[in-house]
């Protein structure tokens, strides 16, 4: 019997990757792949969590009005044109089957995240790979990749696994270039790391073509939870709702992540201990001979002579006990992502990659 072939597109899909977080005969191991908050989730969306167990055997509101309200008043939003989803990652699921699909092209740079292709050809669309320059999302090159098949464009800003962003001015110009049947997704997974940017939430409010991912699982240190949130035009966002499940956040999710978003001195606490060791981190870095561009996120991109050099290293690191990110599969077979841990995490690896660079194997 014959078996049953899935939609086109599906079987192109390489199954996503998560970091590593053991090392077989390694124990206490420090886990910097997946960018995670090294200081765990606030004091105050862990006491919600708590609470949440007296209700689990209710279900959880369908329009996440409360948490939706919460977002509107912290990041001064429309809170109307706000979606909840399962991390960022879901809503850009829902825009790819909203509006992508067979006979349709998705961009989305070099070194963009893995989920949009995943995406695109989940929805049967064309996944477009667009050059960037020297690791930064090169404007030009976007606008020159589309045609009248183009109906999304992703950029992650700042992006990962490079550290990198582009100013406003840049994104302005790029969403008024568009084809008319195209939108633009502003990725911001990081953009809480960046003092005083937005995300591009001015932008969405000022065009209809212009849509603004979020998410709870960085700074906010709800990786475990899974909650994200879209912000776009009035119409964008009906479609999405559409299309997503009724019930697709818990009411523990719900919780934590309002009490997380309220929680604003704990979440300035963060970004400032990041800022501080992300510079301790680059710096450290660049004595031994190992580069990295300029990183505004929660990681560093290690940059390494050649990928065996960069392999050898991550492999140093694990026999250390430290887990790191190799990133072939983001076309960068030379360079190692680092997650910015605690301070002693921060030196730690920082030793070891010296040590590595002196001659211990």
């Amino acid at each position: 019997m014959a078996p049953i072939d899935p939609q086109p597109g599906i079987m192109d899909i390489a199954l996503y990757q998560g970091g590593k977080s053991k090392v077989e005969g390694v124990t206490n191991v420090v886990k910097l792949s997946s960018n995670e908050n090294p200081f765990g989730a606030s004091p105050a969306a862990k006491d919600a969590v708590a609470r949440s167990v007296h209700e689990l055997h209710r279900y959880p509101p369908t329009d996440h009005e409360d948490l939706r309200r919460a977002i509107g008043e912290v990041h001064g939003v429309d809170w109307e044109r706000v979606i909840c989803g399962v991390g960022s990652d879901e809503i850009i699921t829902f825009l790819c089957q909203a509006y992508a699909g067979e006979g349709t092209e998705v961009l989305y740079t070099e070194h963009g995240f893995a989920m949009y292709r995943i995406s695109a050809l989940a929805a049967g669309a064309t996944p477009v790979e667009v050059k960037e320059r020297d690791r930064v999302t090169c404007v030009d090159n976007l606008l020159d990749g589309c045609t009248d098949k183009t109906r999304l464009v992703f950029i992650a800003n700042p992006n990962n696994p490079t550290g990198t962003m582009i100013g406003m001015a840049e994104i302005e110009r790029l969403a008024e270039g568009l084809p008319d049947q195209c939108l633009l997704v502003l990725d911001g997974a990081y953009a809480e790391y960046v003092e005083g940017y937005d995300g591009g939430a001015k932008l969405v409010d000022m065009r209809n073509n212009v849509v603004m991912t979020r998410t709870f699982s960085k700074l906010y240190g709800l990786g475990g939870l899974r909650v994200g949130w879209g912000y776009g035009p009035r119409h964008v966002i009906d479609v999405l709702n559409r299309v997503r499940g009724p019930f697709n956040l818990s009411s523990t999710a719900l919780a934590a992540a309002e009490a997380a978003l309220r929680d604003t001195a704990y979440a300035e606490k963060c970004r400032n201990d990041n800022t501080r060791l992300r510079t301790i981190l680059s710096e450290a870095l660049a004595e031994h001979g190992v580069p990295c561009d300029t990183s505004v996120a929660n990681f560093v991109l290690a940059r390494f002579a050649d990928q065996q050099e960069a392999e050898d290293c991550d492999l140093y690191l694990q026999k250390q006990g430290l887990i790191v990110r190799r990133v072939a599969g983001y076309n960068l077979p030379n360079c190692l992502r680092i997650t910015v841990g605690d301070e002693p995490s921060v030196r730690r690896v920082a030793y070891c990659i010296g040590q590595f660079k002196a001659g211990a194997r």
